[in-house]
């Protein structure tokens, strides 16, 4: 597909998803250039690393269900391979999750969307409370149930970028430290665009940012944190989950705000503390070590955009995976570099195409400094033009259309994912999402209802999933 004087590929944006693209289009033997002024510095330096495509299966969702559990599947050795060739640890780690609900409210709701998992043939395996506190006994004695999903994971973005760093530079990739503003300033036979929100401004393609804050605490006296699974809580009809590392470090979030401002509120803390200790009330005794918020890069229909550019077969577009960056990183890494190996283009391609969309909109710059517009939640208008409206209930998953069913809690996961938010600068800073392993692939349709996109009214102390 590609081949010449000039480099085979420039790849625009260094977090995960374009580093894990630049490695793997340099192993197919491709000449690679990355373009990013601070590779790392996005979506991923803010994200949880939750790879839980069975916590993050929401009713509405099943295409990205099957892509979740398809990645999912790769990311054992993706992480093997990853460690190998680099001698980094990745912080991998797959002890688990464990769902917690608190009041008989909170249960209820969980009950409802493990029912909808268990139909999709996931395993999600529910728990008593005496069972839970079996296997974490830090959890508050306040449960009211659970469930375990043994097969999501985690991994630490941070260490993730650093051994794709390293990756990227031993496969022979030319790292440029600059930002790109327009896609005419790269010389290369194809340009693959993954900068995140950053994209919208580059391709015109419909990619909101959604922001998110977050918390790091620190266990006391440098100890490593009181339990191992990682932890998502329905606490009084708030959400919350909790990560623990190795280092100590717990990582708290997530809000989930339809706004393109950076700021860490107070609420915002206030709200995200209270839950987290709420679930495990020994947290209230860890230090507070860093809150921070980022931009993840989110589509109409939540879907990610992967494949050519609409009227320009020279452009790819590897970005909007949302919630779900770190986790989609080794199936994105895969499906991108097979494309421009190959030219032929997997049929798992065939839902994610921007072409869903129509022809891109150039989108104004000042729009990724405003919040959303007042009426427009979820899908703000772009200056000079509406975005897309989303997909209507009952439309297509891969492998076959959906039917029609039930709405139901949206999902959201921590920061992480992608690079670049602002401008067309690659580079900014902005949450993405997780999601780890499972069962099935993509070309195979997922049982389960289907219904319209999420109406994006999350609010700080009552978020859905993030």
């Amino acid at each position: 597909m590609v081949g010449g004087s000039r480099p085979d590929v420039a790849v625009v944006g260094g977090g995960p998803i374009g580093l894990a693209v630049a490695w793997r289009c340099a192993a197919r033997g491709l000449r690679v250039s990355l373009y990013d002024a601070t590779p790392g510095s996005g979506a991923s330096d803010v994200a949880a690393g939750m790879l839980a495509p069975v916590a993050e299966s929401y009713f509405g969702e099943r295409v990205l269900t099957g892509l979740l559990v398809e990645s999912a599947g790769r990311w054992p050795g993706f992480a093997a391979e990853l460690a190998e060739y680099t001698g980094l640890d990745l912080g991998y780690r797959t002890e688990g999750t464990l769902t917690v609900a608190l009041t008989s409210d909170d249960l209820a709701e969980a009950e409802r969307l493990w029912t909808y998992q268990r139909n999709l043939g996931l395993p999600v395996t529910p728990l008593r409370p005496a069972e839970l506190r079996d296997r974490e006994p830090l959890l508050t004695t306040r449960l009211r149930g659970g469930a375990l999903a043994p097969g999501d994971h985690q991994v630490d973005p941070r260490r993730l970028v650093a051994a794709l760093r390293v990756a990227v530079e031993r496969a022979g990739v030319t790292l440029v430290s600059r930002p790109v503003r327009q896609l005419a300033e790269l010389d290369a036979a194809v340009t693959v665009v993954a900068a995140g929100c950053g994209t919208a401004a580059l391709t015109g393609l419909p990619v909101r940012p959604v922001k998110g804050q977050i918390l790091r605490l620190r266990a006391p006296r440098g100890a490593t944190p009181g339990f191992r699974h990682v932890i998502r809580g329905h606490a009084d009809g708030r959400h919350v989950y909790l990560v623990p590392r190795t280092d100590g470090e717990v990582v708290v979030g997530a809000t989930v705000e339809e706004r393109a401002d950076l700021d860490v509120t107070a609420g915002a803390v206030l709200d995200l503390l209270r839950s987290a200790t709420d679930v495990i009330p020994d947290l209230a005794e860890y230090e507070l070590v860093e809150a921070r918020s980022g931009l993840r890069p989110g589509t109409p229909d939540n879907v990610p955009l992967l494949g050519p550019l609409p009227g320009r077969p020279e452009v790819v577009v590897a970005t909007g995976h949302f919630r779900h960056g770190i986790v989609l990183t080794p199936l994105t890494a895969d499906l991108v570099a097979d494309l421009l190996a190959t030219g032929v283009p997997d049929p798992a391609l065939a839902p994610l195409s921007p072409a869903r969309f129509g022809a891109p909109v150039p989108l104004s710059p000042a729009w990724f400094g405003a919040p959303v517009p007042p009426g427009r939640p979820g899908r703000p208008g772009a200056v000079g033009g509406a975005m897309p409206a989303a997909r209507p209930a009952g439309a297509g998953s891969v492998g076959g259309s959906a039917p029609g069913g039930e709405p139901g809690p949206g999902g959201e996961s921590g920061p992480g994912g992608e690079s670049g938010s602002g401008v067309g600068a690659v580079g900014g800073s902005g949450p993405g999402g997780e999601s780890g392993s499972g069962v099935g692939a993509v070309g195979g349709p997922v049982p389960g209802g289907e219904s319209g996109p999420d109406d994006g009214t999350s609010r700080v102390g009552r978020t859905r999933w993030s």
